[in-house]
């Protein structure tokens, strides 16, 4: 009997990452690279990528794909992509046209929780949320190894709601969100996502500081930057409470760059029940396992 394989890929704003595995989640081989900021190129490189993977796998392997938004179930067309030249076009059409083989399509942020609940950090639980708390900020459900997408396709995906509980600090900030499908004043992406984070230290201070080098100055002790996590760490809690109040979920799981931040593993968890409608919180807050390749491998893991 042949060997089964998967190819996951990760279709990102600037680089595009593809992994091959086997069946029983063995990384076999992982490339990233850059691409034209372009549909056209978008696909050729994932083509390029599948043509290389399966000539190490025998010809015999499938192809999951994550996305920076979603391939509508009714149109076939993207939708809320953060990589503008892909909204509206039939992605998922013309890949098949252009691999010819089937393709399974799914957002990114559920990606990045399919792989931490099938053999990540929330491998022991049965209910996990996946958060990426990254360039944007996004979510996924996962009950019993499988997403819940949702009649809709953004099932788990609170990341453009507005920010629960505001503080009259928080409704004077003004800052609205670019996206044409939000616009929101208060929506949750512009104070949780690490360049969110970064522009609300910025403003208050004058400084031009990215969110790795807040952390780098909190870590030393600056007093300015451990006042922002402790607004940080509010609001996220803010966020959480509610999301437990609807799912309720035995273990949500962190991705992204914000979330090497350690400090969250200790103080969300005593937060939170400020906001919580519960007696207790039983919700286990996990750093991920899989890392920045989490996405990548979830995107493999679509076929099973």
């Amino acid at each position: 009997m042949k060997d089964k394989f998967k190819i996951g890929i990760d279709y990102g704003g600037t680089k595009i990452e593809a992994i091959l595995m086997n069946e029983k989640g063995d990384e076999i081989k992982r490339e990233r690279t850059a691409y034209d900021r372009n549909y056209d190129s978008g696909i050729s490189t994932v083509k390029k990528f599948v043509e290389a993977f399966k000539n190490l796998s025998n010809k015999t392997a499938t192809v999951g794909i994550a996305l920076p938004g979603f391939s509508s179930n009714e149109t076939g067309l993207v939708q809320n992509a953060n990589s503008n030249w892909l909204n509206n076009k039939p992605f998922k059409k013309d890949l098949e046209k252009a691999l010819n083989s089937e393709v399974k399509i799914m957002n990114d942020a559920n990606c990045f929780t399919l792989s931490e609940a099938i053999d990540g950090a929330g491998k022991d639980y049965k209910t996990v949320f996946g958060i990426i708390i990254g360039t944007g900020f996004g979510s996924g459900l996962s009950f019993k190894r499988n997403i819940i997408e949702g009649a809709n396709q953004v099932a788990g995906d609170w990341g453009h709601q507005p920010l629960p509980y505001p503080t009259e600090e928080e409704i004077n900030t003004k800052i609205e969100c670019k996206l044409p499908t939000c616009g929101r004043p208060l929506c949750a992406e512009q104070f949780i996502s690490g360049p969110g984070f970064a522009k609300n230290f910025n403003l208050k201070h004058n400084t031009n500081y990215k969110a790795p080098e807040i952390v780098a100055l909190d870590k030393k002790g600056d007093p300015k930057a451990n006042k922002e996590f402790e607004l940080y760490e509010d609001r996220f809690a803010r966020l959480i409470a509610v999301m437990i109040g609807i799912f309720d979920p035995e273990a949500i799981v962190l991705g992204g760059g914000m979330s090497n931040t350690e400090r969250l593993y200790k103080n969300l968890p005593r937060i939170i029940p400020k906001y919580a409608f519960t007696d207790k919180v039983r919700t286990k807050i996990l750093k991920n396992k899989h890392g920045d390749s989490s996405g990548v491998r979830g995107a493999a893991w679509l076929w099973d």
